[in-house]
């Protein structure tokens, strides 16, 4: 691959405002690619019966790691950036556009979908991890612009959005940024935040989680970031770039020794329910397949609350903190990861023979911070109980599915939450 040194312009941050704006559009990019990365990895075969040869479904395994362990760590690159965000004042951020994105909602270059394994797919996760001035054209069917967009020349009073070649590329600017506005205001005046109210290694387990304080810690998050995903100033071998790059090489190899190797099963992005931004994606018009759909989109919604809630609220207390990310990190692992495997083995409807859907990762319009403390835990108590009921009924209507281990996180999810909502609940009446 040839490597190329355009001058990239430099992204310009005079102000906290723009600094926030910026962080702001590094964490929907981070949560996009993530679930870019995570719909891949549901939709790759992982049984015996799927028509794999025994050395081919070991390598599909192998390569479904790889996919789910990178979107893994987009996850912790979301909470990095979170940290940088609550340690300037603001608040985290996880809102971001529907699949498929608006056209110009991020810098041009920055194309993103949702994507069955295979060889398109790859191409772009390897566009979208690609090291700062490398040479490299995403996939067919992706509208990329050749080059960042100028930026803009205004007063800085307002940010506006700048142009980035790379992900690295926008991570370098924040980085400067961090550096300039200290300069400007002083380190003690631009990092007003509490770290108590960010995501360290205590709650979420990577040692990489690091409370920002100041420059020095500002500058190892951005560092961190970009290390996993282009590699260490260029060194991509053993990051995001890297890994992709390997199982790309071994796909086309077991692609040509055997032209029907099929590692994924025949899955698209699909919707129980239509939202204005969401236009363009295929609907679900499978019973069975909605509801499973909805229970997955339900579901994401909570882990976004509580994940919200974690960075949010003052008075949070440790024990509060810890059901707050523990719940979280159940939902992705023990209740989303089945439920995306499982709409992809769902027929989409007879609309679209076939194809089986996969999760839409819908985001509804409303916001996902809940900002009263002792209600906030009566709320997320009452739609985990909800969800763990939604599932119940699902699973006896359906003797397809066997939902019973999502069941039983979520039931595990609501006792986590419980005392603490009966103790939002006396609050409340005692005011």
């Amino acid at each position: 691959m040839p490597e190329s040194p355009p001058e990239e312009r430099p992204i310009l941050i005079e102000t906290r405002e723009e600094l926030i704006f910026m962080l702001s559009e590094a964490a929907a990019l981070e949560h996009m690619i993530m679930c870019g990365y995570l719909f891949a990895s549901f939709t790759l075969k992982d049984r015996p019966d799927e028509g794999l040869a025994p050395d081919q479904l070991a390598a599909v395994k192998r390569w479904g790691r790889v996919v789910s362990g990178v979107a893994a760590q987009e996850m912790l690159h979301l909470a990095l950036v979170n940290n940088l965000l609550i340690s300037v004042g603001a608040a985290p951020f996880f809102g971001r556009p529907n699949f498929p994105h608006p056209p110009k909602y991020f810098a041009p270059g920055i194309q993103l979908a949702l994507l069955p394994f295979g060889e398109k797919a790859l191409r772009h996760f390897l566009y979208l991890e690609r090291p700062e001035r490398f040479e490299l054209d995403d996939a067919p069917g992706f509208e990329a612009g050749a080059a960042a967009a100028p930026n803009t020349a205004g007063d800085g009073i307002v940010p506006e959005q700048q142009g980035f070649a790379t992900v690295g590329h926008l991570y370098r600017g924040i980085e400067q940024g961090f550096v300039h506005m200290a300069e400007k205001l002083g380190e003690r005046r631009l990092f007003v935040g509490s770290p108590r109210h960010q995501a360290t290694q205590e709650f979420f387990g990577w040692p990489e989680l690091v409370a920002v304080t100041d420059v020095k810690s500002s500058g190892r998050a951005t560092e961190s970031i970009i290390t996993e995903g282009e590699g260490a100033r260029g060194n991509w071998k053993n990051a995001h770039f890297g890994k992709f790059y390997q199982v790309l090489g071994e796909y086309i190899a077991m692609k040509k020794d055997d032209t029907n190797f099929e590692p994924a099963r025949p899955s698209i992005p699909a919707a129980a329910r239509r939202t204005p931004d969401a236009r363009g994606m295929a609907q679900i018009t499978d019973p069975l397949t909605a509801r499973v759909s909805d229970l997955f989109n339900a579901s994401y919604e909570l882990a976004l609350q509580l994940l919200s809630r974690f960075f949010t609220h003052s008075e949070t207390s440790e024990a509060e903190q810890k059901a707050l990310s523990d719940g979280a990190v159940a939902l992705m692992v023990n209740v989303l990861k089945p439920l995306g495997k499982e709409l992809t083995r769902l027929p989409v409807g007879p609309r679209h023979p076939g194809l089986t859907a996969g999760p839409s990762f819908q985001m509804y319009p409303r916001e996902y911070l809940l900002p009263h403390r002792h209600a906030a835990w009566v709320l997320l108590h009452e739609r985990a109980t909800e969800l763990a009921k939604y599932c119940g009924d699902l699973s006896r209507d359906s003797a397809k599915l066997d939902l019973g281990s999502v069941r039983v996180a979520l039931d595990g999810l609501s006792s986590v939450l419980e005392p603490h909502a009966l103790a939002g609940q006396r609050a409340i009446e005692s005011a």
